[in-house]
């Protein structure tokens, strides 16, 4: 495949042939370059011998399912951003969705025109922001390579997980509320339920606080929650 130059790669991972030739479809004509797999085992051979620049992810697939595939990337230290694609009214896939390292999830069905602004939400996230550190204690984060330490050990962090980790030290010391994470990570008018905020705070709290004995991320009850500015 000839890819043109700055063209951003997409790896679309689904089942049903018809709606992945759509979705292909659609996204070649925005532009991106998109390769398809049609079950998990494929999917996860491309996600991990190929580079790309975000992956959307359906849950329900043969051979491997969207979840395995997700843990595996993650635990091998691929943080490639994550659009998990779940089930119509399903809760607890969203959840688990986020749990296993996703970076965001879409309901099905779902307008075109969102899944585009989502995967170029995630492509904005991960291509840096401001370069100046961040620094609580010896918990350190840089926005422009998007890269967290404590002290001399990298933590891989999902591009979501980043974000709200990033929220938090913008703002160390100061109470933050659900929906101020909320509006402040998520651009899009999240409506679902704010709850989905614990998610991220308790992976967060596995990934930088309990490998190292820390308590960085306190909540306050009925409030929300705050990064103490000694990092724990």
């Amino acid at each position: 495949m000839v890819v043109a130059i700055g063209a951003m790669k997409v790896l679309l991972v689904e089942d049903d042939k018809r709606f992945a030739s759509l979705v292909k479809r659609g996204l070649d004509a925005e532009g991106f370059t998109v390769d398809v797999a049609l079950d998990g085992k494929v999917g996860l051979w491309l996600a991990t011998e190929g580079f790309y620049d975000v992956i959307v992810l359906d849950i329900m697939l043969p051979g491997r399912n969207g979840y395995q595939i997700c843990a595996d990337l993650r635990e091998a230290g691929d943080w490639t951003p994550i659009l998990m694609l779940t089930a119509k009214d399903g809760e607890f896939d969203e959840a688990e969705a986020l749990d296993t390292g996703a970076d965001d999830y879409l309901t099905k069905p779902f307008s075109f025109v969102v899944l585009v602004a989502r995967v170029r939400a995630l492509l904005r996230r991960s291509s840096g922001r401001d370069p100046v550190s961040l620094e609580a204690g010896d918990l350190r984060l840089d926005p422009g390579r998007r890269q967290v330490w404590r002290g001399e050990v990298e933590v891989g962090l999902t591009s979501r997980q980043f974000d709200v980790l990033e929220f938090l030290m913008r703002h160390k010391d100061q109470v933050v509320s659900k929906l101020q994470v909320l509006d402040g990570v998520w651009e899009f008018g999240f409506e679902g339920d704010p709850n989905i905020v614990e998610v991220y705070i308790r992976r967060l709290r596995t990934r930088i606080d309990e490998p190292f004995d820390r308590v960085a991320i306190e909540t306050v009850r009925g409030a929300g929650y705050r990064l103490r500015a000694d990092g724990g």
